[in-house]
């Protein structure tokens, strides 16, 4: 704060733009990044975000403090795995290695508390059906999204964004998702925005 006082708006976004850039830790550095008793509540409000910028980019009214349980609606952080790794048994050898993939971010989404109270023991294929009328990031798991939502539509053809169907979900397509959230995540957090907000680009 001290070094920041007194900044008029340009000065201000160039030096916050500076010290981002001398962070070492960055989207592109985590490449496994994975909820843990420890982060869930910062995974929850990440996920909260990039749920949030794909649906206003698609033309819906922003719902972050929905998602961030500013309402009646309480949403928390939902594998799209069920905990059930003899059903992934082809991929994974041992439990803990189901366990560990089954924990990266690109196999998360937030969901309601009923929906995962419904929801959460059933295989992907038998969920896909109800994620269809979830929010946008779980919608986008569904064939239907890509045909019924001209402004999710739009979003994609606008910033080329990766998004695609799925019709099962195996551990390389979890790896996808995760880089799918990174893009996402570099696009919501890109301090080049710091300087176009300031003036100084």
């Amino acid at each position: 704060m001290r070094d920041i006082r007194g900044l008029d708006p340009r000065e201000l976004a160039v030096a916050l733009h500076e010290r981002l850039s001398r962070v070492d830790e960055t989207f592109d550095t985590t490449t496994r990044l994975h909820v843990h008793s420890q982060n869930r509540k910062q995974l929850h409000k990440m996920l909260a975000r990039l749920t949030d910028h794909v649906a206003t980019g698609s033309g819906y009214v922003s719902s972050y403090v929905e998602l961030t349980n500013g309402s009646s609606v309480k949403y928390e952080v939902e594998h799209i795995w069920a905990d059930h790794p003899e059903r992934h048994s082809d991929e994974f050898a041992h439990e803990s290695d189901f366990s560990r993939h089954r924990n990266l971010i690109g196999g998360l989404l937030l969901l309601p508390k009923s929906f995962n109270a419904s929801y959460n023991d059933a295989p992907y294929e038998e969920k896909l059906p109800h994620y269809f009328g979830q929010n946008i990031l779980a919608a986008s798991l569904h064939p239907l999204s890509y045909e019924k939502n001209p402004g999710f539509v739009a979003f994609l053809e606008r910033t080329g964004a990766a998004f695609h169907p799925y019709e099962s979900m195996r551990a390389a397509d979890i790896e996808e998702r995760g880089e799918l959230y990174r893009d996402i995540a570099q696009r919501v957090w890109n301090p080049d925005d710091l300087l176009v907000v300031g003036g100084a680009s």
